[in-house]
């Protein structure tokens, strides 16, 4: 079936066929559209920028290598590319332990909002930080379930696809993980300054 070119996911399985039979322009469009959804993938699975960006250059050394490989219809171009990274971001978190604390600086963290409170910035700040290293503490089967579909939105199915594993599994390790992650926060939250998963899905 032919992809609808109209349509984003159609946009880059056309960038991906273009790819495997080597066109560089096709692939340096399709770097562009998912460079940032694959960095901010690895940043919450890493918790270091260096180690995203490694895993981002893996990602798309291997999109040139095995683009060919892509299987249309059986999932999304943006599933399949985070079924890589998520390999490539395992290996370099195996490689990288005893784990190093996260990077990410509170400045940071309040990213490029205009700030018409500091203090009420910094204090989100603080909050968003602190809730990224909740989801960088917990085991890599449940934060990995976490970020795909809470963070980055992917459909359970499409999860699944990605990590190679049964809907129900992603399902159950999901609502596990959830759990995990309030457990981690309940007491922690002291100043009225809700902070949510919604508040880490851009990168810093």
């Amino acid at each position: 079936m032919t992809p609808d070119s109209s349509h984003p996911a159609g946009i880059d399985e056309d960038l991906l066929r273009r790819t495997a039979d080597g066109e560089a322009a096709a692939f340096a469009e399709l770097f562009r559209r998912q460079r940032q959804a694959i960095y901010r993938f690895a940043l919450h699975m890493t918790g270091r920028p260096a180690a995203a960006e490694d895993v981002v250059q893996e990602v798309f050394l291997r999109v040139m290598r095995d683009a060919a490989r892509y299987q249309p219809g059986r999932s999304g171009v943006a599933a399949w590319l985070c079924g890589i990274a998520r390999n490539c971001a395992r290996q370099r978190i195996d490689q990288d332990r005893p784990f190093q604390p996260l990077e990410i600086e509170v400045a940071e963290a309040a990213g490029s909002t205009v700030r018409s409170d500091p203090l009420a910035d910094l204090t989100r700040a603080e909050g968003i930080a602190r809730l990224r290293k909740a989801v960088l503490s917990l085991p890599v089967h449940y934060r990995e379930v976490l970020v795909l579909c809470d963070l980055e939105e992917l459909s359970y199915a499409d999860a699944a696809d990605a990590i190679g594993c049964a809907i129900g599994t992603v399902r159950s390790r999901l609502s596990r993980g959830r759990e995990l992650l309030a457990a981690k926060l309940v007491g922690r939250q002291t100043d009225g300054s809700a902070v949510g998963l919604g508040d880490v899905r851009c990168p810093a």
